[in-house]
C-alpha cells in the first residue's frame, strides 16, 4: 500500500506542477519529474493492457505505444497555446487509438480522475447506424444500460446530447434518451485515492467488465463500417 501510494503521488505531484507552470522553460528544468511520472503512468497502463487482454482477447495484441499519447498538445487549431496536457491517459481499443471502434479509457488528473469508454467522434452515417441498432434491438440495449449497477456507474450516455430526437427516427419511440447522444461513451469519476489503493487494478478491470457489453453492442454496428 505504501509503495502504491508513493508512486501515484509522483504522478499527481507532477501534474499539479504542470498545471501551474505550463511552459517549455519550466518543463525543461523539471524534465526529471516528468520522466519519473511518465514511468509510473506507463507501468500502470501496461498492467491495465495486460489485464484487459485477458478479459477481451481482441485487445491482447496491443502495445503500450498503441494505447498512449504524446504529452505535448497540438496547439495549431486551438486558442489555448499551452504546450502540455494536464493529464495522462491510456485508451485501449482493439483497432487502435484513431479508429471508430470503441475502447476503454483511464484518465489520470488530480481531482478529475475518470474511468471511461465507448465510441467517440463518430461520423454521421455510423452514428445513425448505431442509433438504428438501438431501435432494432431495444430490449437488448435496455438490458445493458438499465442494469442497476451499470446505471450507478454510468448514469449518463454520451458527452453531448441532442435536445430532441434525431431526424429520421420515429417521434413516438418510447426511449428517446437512448437516441439523443452525439457519441456513445460512458464514464465514472473516481477520486484521487482510488488509484492509491493496492487493488486499483482489480477495481478498474471490474468497472471495465461492467462496461464491456455496452462497448460490444456499439462495436457490433461500428465494425460494419471499418
Amino acid at each position: 500500500m505504501g509503495s502504491r501510494h508513493k508512486d501515484i503521488d509522483i504522478v499527481y505531484a507532477f501534474l499539479r506542477n504542470i498545471a501551474v507552470h505550463n511552459d517549455r522553460a519550466w518543463f525543461a528544468e523539471h524534465r526529471g519529474e516528468y520522466d519519473s511520472a511518465r514511468m509510473v503512468f506507463e507501468g500502470m497502463a501496461q498492467q491495465l493492457i495486460n489485464r484487459l487482454g485477458i478479459m477481451d482477447a481482441s485487445l491482447a495484441h496491443l502495445t503500450l505505444r498503441d494505447c498512449t499519447y504524446r504529452f505535448y498538445r497540438d496547439t495549431r487549431f486551438s486558442e489555448d497555446k499551452s504546450p502540455y496536457k494536464l493529464h495522462f491517459g491510456t485508451y485501449i481499443a482493439a483497432h487502435g487509438k484513431k479508429a471508430f471502434h470503441g475502447g476503454y479509457y483511464l484518465h489520470i488528473q488530480p481531482g478529475e480522475c475518470m474511468i471511461a469508454g465507448g465510441a467517440y467522434c463518430l461520423p454521421s452515417n455510423i452514428l445513425k447506424a448505431v442509433r438504428q441498432s438501438i431501435v432494432d434491438e431495444t430490449d437488448e440495449f435496455r438490458g445493458i444500460v438499465e442494469d442497476p449497477e451499470f446505471k450507478r456507474l454510468f448514469p449518463v450516455i454520451g458527452m453531448d446530447r441532442l435536445k430532441t430526437l434525431p431526424l429520421g427516427f420515429p417521434r413516438d419511440y418510447p426511449y428517446p434518451e437512448y437516441l439523443r447522444p452525439k457519441d456513445y461513451s460512458i464514464a465514472t469519476s473516481v477520486d484521487d485515492d482510488f488509484l492509491r489503493q493496492a487493488d486499483w487494478l482489480d477495481q478498474t478491470v471490474a468497472i471495465f467488465q461492467k462496461m464491456k457489453p455496452f462497448i460490444d453492442f456499439v462495436n457490433y454496428t461500428i465494425d460494419d463500417y471499418e
